[in-house]
């Protein structure tokens, strides 16, 4: 929902997480690269997992895509009806 989406990046912090989030794993993956090693696990939790997580989580991948690094987004907890 872009509605959400808009409401969580305007949160102090948001931004910032993002751009850093995106930053280090852009570093870490070079090494990881050189280890042969070709993904890696990265959790966003919220106290439900509906909004911010699930927010952060497709900007955070938006930020990667721009740095020519692929990843996908699973929401664990969308199915599961838990708020």
């Amino acid at each position: 929902d872009e509605r959400v989406k808009d409401f969580v990046m305007k949160q102090d912090g948001a931004q910032e997480f993002v751009k850093s989030a995106s930053e280090l794993l852009s570093l870490m993956s070079q090494g990881y690269l050189r280890e042969g090693k070709r993904y890696v696990t990265v959790a966003i939790g919220c106290t439900g997992g509906y909004h911010r997580s699930v927010a952060l989580a497709l900007q955070l991948q938006v930020a990667l895509k721009e740095k020519g690094i692929s990843a996908v987004v699973t929401h664990r907890d969308m199915s599961r009806g838990v708020y």
